[in-house]
């Protein structure tokens, strides 16, 4: 079967002697016999210049813009057939318009199902393959071309790492045969398939396409992420207003009846005391905090991950106290598993995986390494001096070898959040004012444009946030129109840099992080409210932020300047400078 083509890193306009193979390699799979060939491959294009919203940009990365002038200064029918594609993948009405004027003014006969191209429909079915243990699931839509032909597209979300688009694939047949050859080549009991609701694939596709950009770096394969604005297009023709995935809620009540239901059974005999009820407090954070929060659900990987990297690093104990930990797993796997149903040959695996991994969690136990919430939060900033379940590190609790150093780790993500050293001992939780809009260094003949981005900002500040959000947006939106103002020389969707610029400070101000307390909102009601894609708004942040001199990072966005955090951001701060200064 046909595979969507492997990505390029960089997309130049190619010289006299690169033309031909890009002529030529269109002209194939225009021949191919199925739209597929021509879609994977453009595809494939487009996502190579998307600049990524995390990690290190690629240099001379071009623009949207830039691609699409490359193929309309070249006049021949296989540069048509790649703009007519271009024109449903990119979410830029302007550029579309464009692209579908410039089209009808050439005489290059194109395909009829290229032609016909925006009437494509979603097949009437979506499916979602699951296995039982719940590590991940494949969602499966379908797409019905002009003439008759149909492509299919597999994406796997990876509840483990994040609920994110881990591969995905694209391929020319139904969704109904697709589905029952996949299930004929598992031939697994534990794996079934189930309609699922087209709404909800939309919202829970779009939801893990967003997190796996904001993993860095990308998962990848010979078809993924090649093949996500094509995803995108046929994510986009479902039907909007689903449910994405939602997190299972367990409150003090529950997880206490939980733990009794555990301890009084036969699997949890000679367990009750206070080591191992420590113990399975920390298990069952793991099971609601991390993976799809459902602490009963245990699988070969979730133990790796549990033995081989969470339980070192995050829970602050010595090596005896720590080595009960997989016994103790043993016992609770055994006692979900029972409650759950799972085949005994499905146990066996899970229980083998302790087995495995126990060796290098003993050792690992017993050597010098940070532990505590410090060593899994350092890079991300998300812990202050309370921890889950009250102070940290607790009374009289050893501290391991090198958790010394990782206070000072803690204290550089507290200096790139606000400027330095300086900055940081001189913090102060003052309200930044309300202030007017800055234009005197942003060029004239952008002000209009500026203009409509603003209002659209001042607009969901005053209604969702407050005074001090306003002024911080307007803040980063003077200094990025002022540093690149050929931002917003391009025609884009003023309503998508609005977005961005919002999602900015929201970020820098923990707006979005649900373990932080105060204001809270979701990324993808940010998108709603602004009639935007979730991928689409990180993605235009990333010029906004290099116009102020900030380059992307992994799942923070550290602004490095006092001047957009606002006071509650400040305080927290302080909080947590003070308690990370105290433990030298």
């Amino acid at each position: 079967m046909k595979r969507p083509v492997k990505r390029r890193t960089r997309l130049e306009r190619p010289s006299r002697d690169e033309e031909p193979a890009l002529v030529s390699n269109v002209a194939a799979a225009l021949a191919d016999g199925h739209p597929l060939a021509l879609l994977a491959l453009v595809s494939s294009f487009v996502e190579a210049f998307d600049a990524p919203p995390h990690g290190p940009p690629e240099p001379d990365l071009p623009s949207h813009d830039e691609f699409v002038q490359t193929l309309l200064e070249i006049d021949l029918p296989e540069t048509s057939a790649m703009l007519a594609v271009v024109a449903e993948f990119l979410d830029e009405e302007m550029l579309q318009h464009r692209i579908r004027r410039e089209i009808i003014s050439r005489v290059h006969a194109l395909p009829h199902w290229l032609a016909e191209l925006p009437r494509a429909k979603p097949a009437d079915r979506v499916v979602e393959v699951v296995h039982v243990l719940g590590d991940g699931e494949n969602v499966i839509i379908g797409v019905h071309l002009p003439d008759g032909y149909e492509l299919t597209a597999v994406i796997y979300i990876d509840r483990n790492l994040g609920t994110l688009v881990k591969d995905a694939f694209v391929v020319p047949e139904p969704v109904d045969e697709l589905v029952e050859r996949m299930l004929d080549l598992t031939d697994d009991p534990d794996t079934q398939a189930r309609d699922l609701d087209p709404a909800d694939a939309r919202a829970r596709i779009i939801e893990a396409i967003t997190r796996s950009t904001m993993t860095y770096p990308e998962f990848e394969s010979d078809t993924w992420p090649a093949c996500r604005p094509l995803l995108e297009w046929a994510a986009a023709m479902l039907p909007p207003g689903g449910t994405g995935y939602q997190r299972p809620e367990w409150d003090d009540t529950a997880l206490a009846v939980l733990t009794a239901d555990f301890l009084t059974s036969p699997f949890g005999a000679g367990l009750d005391d206070a080591d191992h009820r420590s113990l399975l407090e920390a298990l069952l954070w793991f099971g609601t905090d991390y993976g799809p929060g459902d602490p009963l659900r245990w699988s070969p990987t979730t133990v790796k991950i549990l033995l081989g990297d969470w339980l070192p690093r995050k829970i602050l104990g010595d090596a005896a106290y720590l080595a009960k930990a997989p016994d103790l797993l043993r016992a609770f796997i055994g006692f979900c598993h029972h409650e759950r149903g799972i085949r005994a040959e499905l146990t066996t695996q899970t229980l083998d995986a302790v087995d495995e991994h126990e060796p290098d969690y003993q050792r690992v136990i017993r050597s010098a390494r940070p532990q505590g919430p410090a060593a899994l939060l350092a890079a991300m900033g998300g812990l202050g001096p309370m921890g889950p379940n009250g102070p940290w590190p607790p009374t009289g609790a050893p501290l391991a070898d090198g958790l010394g150093r990782s206070h000072e780790i803690m204290l550089d993500t507290l200096r790139r959040a606000v400027g330095g050293e300086d900055a940081l001992n001189k913090l102060d939780a003052t309200p930044l004012p309300d202030e007017p809009f800055a234009t005197d260094a942003i060029p004239a003949d952008v002000h209009d444009r500026v203009a409509e981005v603003l209002a659209l900002v001042d607009r969901f500040c005053d209604e969702f946030l407050d005074t001090e959000y306003r002024t911080a947006c307007r803040r980063f939106l003077a200094r990025a129109a002022a540093g690149d103002p050929e931002i917003f020389r391009r025609r884009s969707k003023p309503a998508t840099a609005a977005a961005a610029v919002c999602w900015v400070i929201g970020k820098a101000n923990m707006l979005f992080d649900p373990d932080i307390g105060g204001r809270k909102m979701l990324v993808k009601d940010l998108a709603e409210y602004f009639g935007v894609g979730q991928s689409g708004i990180s993605q235009r942040s990333v010029p906004l932020l290099r116009a102020i001199g900030v380059s992307p990072q992994y799942n923070t966005v550290d602004l490095g300047s006092t001047e957009y955090l606002t006071s509650a951001r400040r305080a927290r701060i302080i909080e947590r400078r003070d308690f990370y200064q105290a433990m030298d």
